[in-house]
């Protein structure tokens, strides 16, 4: 947070979408360094915990 909160809050209330991974540390720094910005989950961890959850179920 400490290096993205050295660009301007003037830049970052810019930014209209971030795209993330599933790690709540992430959502966090986003929700808190970019407060205008929709955040997303991107599709290859969603597609890749669905992948895995499908395997376990084919496996049982």
């Amino acid at each position: 947070m400490a290096v993205i909160e050295k660009i301007p809050l003037k830049q970052r209330n810019l930014v209209k979408e971030i795209t993330l991974d599933m790690a709540e540390n992430m959502g966090l720094i986003a929700k808190r360094c970019f407060t205008n910005a929709t955040r997303a989950t991107d599709r290859f961890h969603v597609q890749k915990l669905a992948s895995e959850a499908l395997q376990e179920i084919r496996i049982k």
